[in-house]
């Protein structure tokens, strides 16, 4: 399990730094739990909250960006919630290890969630990872409260034309 949790907090990193401007960010709240039935075996869900405000303008784009880069990365994208006011992707690593989602939540706080899937259980340590920004680990996660020129502009990215400009 340990080692589906480190695979997990890479991707967690890997997703967020992939965003430019970057974006401030804290881990969330992670678990491990039981597989069904079979004692011996366990999942870990690992969790990071965005603490960079959002506008509304701007939460289609980074949703996008999110959705290239793991296709990019060779994830499939399983579900797309096209919701005005929650939307969400969610995507499979295709390793049989990790499945994960990008949702919008409340005052369009973004929440990135990694799940593995059912290995050998093990003692899991907490991410040790650094996020961006302020460490919230062990505290309340507070909406977004970090500003940013570009990410909390309410002007609409403009559309690129058919020539690339």
């Amino acid at each position: 399990m340990q080692e589906a949790a480190e695979k997990a907090d890479r991707l967690i990193g890997n997703t967020l730094s992939s965003v430019q401007p970057p974006l401030e960010w804290t881990h969330d709240e992670s678990d491990s739990g039981m597989c069904a039935d079979v004692p011996e075996l366990g999942d870990v869900t690992r969790r990071a909250v965005v603490m960079t405000q959002v506008s509304e303008e701007r939460r289609g784009s980074l949703l996008g960006l999110i959705e290239r880069a793991w296709k990019k990365s060779g994830y499939k994208i399983t579900r797309v919630n096209p919701d005005k006011e929650l939307p969400a992707i969610y995507a499979d690593a295709g390793d049989g290890v990790l499945k994960m989602g990008l949702s919008v939540g409340y005052k369009g706080q973004f929440f990135l969630e990694v799940q593995t899937a059912c290995v050998d259980k093990s003692k899991v340590s907490q991410p040790a990872t650094p996020g961006k920004g302020t460490d919230y680990r062990g505290k309340d996660v507070p909406t977004p409260n970090v500003h940013s020129d570009f990410w909390s502009s309410e002007k609409p990215i403009p559309a690129a034309t058919p020539d690339g400009s």
